[in-house]
């Protein structure tokens, strides 16, 4: 296990950034997921701490030791890749075990960490199969096993999962959880995936055009946002946006003069732009003769057995309402309301996430 700081830490391909001043710390044995959308830069900082790229400029190192100049093999990381990269030759046996025997160990001592690791992965009935005789979720397992063998510190993961149908993805997430509880190795873990993101990490690290939106705890970020982008880009459904105008008394004013959040008061200057945010399980149902309310036309109900979605309109924007199982989606004009506490609220030039001073009105 080891700690990992990276600190100002840049990549430019020619005159392109890739990765723009990232500082980031790492807790020893924590488990960190990197999210963001394609060309954000996530894989290029796990490869320039993986030694597979150079480093521009700043610096990564690994228990307090820099390892800007030190090779792959030198740094005690271990990266599992989507394709697998296994040598189809080869047996699951002598996959797992390649790394130890370029190493010169022992065939007796190579064959028994062979069995420990492929036992620990529910592969010891396969060791003589090769990789065309497996299924993509068992593959997966061999490049693990491949990794874990060599007892590396580090566990880089570089979207391991992306070519697994939904079924294998589940259970190979809960094969990735159980096997980091089990060794404790400091991982991390890098996708597009906000599923996978929000159910493996211990910490979430949101990355938009080569630099990190945010850090925290998945339900941190999911529940208060830093920025627009965050916000947009963590949920699903994803999070409805209204723009408004910040009035002179500091309130939010959309459309047709409604305001959505009467109670709230923003230190913005008046006739600001800004984007109203609610999660679509957050909206509440109402009259539209209710104070705040939102009136809303139903397009179409989703029924998803769990829950139902309401996809429509409201002040001739597009808006999502989710209700639970059993919760009857009303049959006359109805309304939808945003809970103070359920408000976000981003300023549209910057997209920083700005906080009510005022939270609710004295009755």
């Amino acid at each position: 296990m080891a700690s990992i700081r990276i600190s100002s830490l840049h990549k430019v391909y020619g005159k392109t950034p890739a990765v723009r001043g990232v500082d980031l710390s790492i807790g020893t044995g924590e488990f960190v997921v990197i999210l963001g959308p394609s060309g954000c830069g996530k894989s290029t900082l796990l490869r320039m701490i993986a030694g597979l790229e150079d480093i521009t400029s700043g610096v990564v190192a690994i228990d307090d030791v820099i390892v800007n100049d030190l090779e792959p093999g030198d740094r005690g990381c271990a990266m599992v890749f989507q394709n697998y990269a296994l040598y189809p030759h080869m047996s699951v046996s002598e996959n797992i075990g390649y790394s130890l025997k370029v190493a010169g160990v022992a065939r007796a001592e190579r064959d028994e960490k062979i069995r420990r690791v492929a036992t620990l992965l529910g592969l010891d009935t396969f060791l003589d199969r090769r990789p065309a005789q497996l299924s993509g979720g068992q593959r997966q397992r061999v490049a693990m096993g491949r990794a874990m063998i060599r007892s590396p510190r580090v566990f880089l993961f570089d979207e391991p999962l992306s070519n697994l149908d939904a079924k294998l993805r589940l259970q190979m997430r809960l094969e990735i959880k159980r096997l980091h509880r089990e060794l404790g190795s400091t991982s991390i873990f890098v996708t597009h995936d906000q599923l996978e993101a929000m159910t493996l990490a211990d910490r979430l690290v949101v990355m938009n055009g080569g630099k990190i939106e945010q850090v925290g705890t998945p339900q941190e970020i999911y529940r208060r946002p830093a920025s627009l982008f965050v916000a947009d880009f963590l949920g699903s459904p994803p999070m409805n946006f209204i723009p408004a105008v910040i009035d002179d008394e500091g309130k939010a004013v959309c459309a047709d003069g409604l305001r959505p959040c009467p109670d709230l008061i923003w230190d913005l200057e008046p006739g600001a732009e800004v984007r109203i945010g609610v999660r679509p399980g957050d909206l509440q149902i109402v009259g539209r003769s209710a104070r705040g309310a939102l009136p809303f036309e139903v397009e179409m109900v989703e029924d998803l057995g769990t829950e139902n979605h309401l996809h429509g309109t409201t002040t001739g924007l597009r808006m999502t309402a989710v209700l639970a199982t059993g919760e009857a989606v009303p049959d006359h004009p109805f309304a939808v309301l945003i809970p103070e506490s359920a408000v976000h609220l981003f300023r549209e030039r910057d997209g920083a996430r700005i906080d009510p001073r005022s939270v609710s009105r004295i009755h």
